[in-house]
């Protein structure tokens, strides 16, 4: 399984009626991206002290490489990939990504 993690540094002043439009878009690529089976997001809490420049994060569940790689060259998550980089403080600098591969 591959765990996509993608941490967020928001604008000050993003939309966040926009974040969660493209928050529900992605969650809707399930029903679109074969083996793409659990979708969750919401706001870093940063207890540690450890993540300031995250703000938020979304993380997407995949049976495997495949699937990781069929939604990265889907149409609909590159569209919204690109409003996401909008909302963030310095754009694609404000996106960091990881895929954990988590043996089941």
């Amino acid at each position: 399984m591959i765990k996509h993690i993608v941490m967020l540094d928001l604008a000050a002043d993003h939309d966040p009626a926009e974040l969660q439009l493209v928050m529900t878009g992605l969650d809707d690529l399930r029903h679109s991206v074969s083996g793409f089976t659990h979708f969750e997001h919401g706001e870093n809490r940063d207890f540690e002290n450890m993540s300031p420049s995250c703000s938020y994060l979304f993380i997407c569940h995949f049976d495997g490489e495949d699937t990781s790689r069929a939604y990265l060259v889907n149409k609909d998550h590159q569209a919204l990939g690109k409003r996401l980089v909008g909302l963030c403080k310095g754009g694609v600098s404000g996106v960091t990504v990881v895929d954990l591969d988590v043996a089941e």
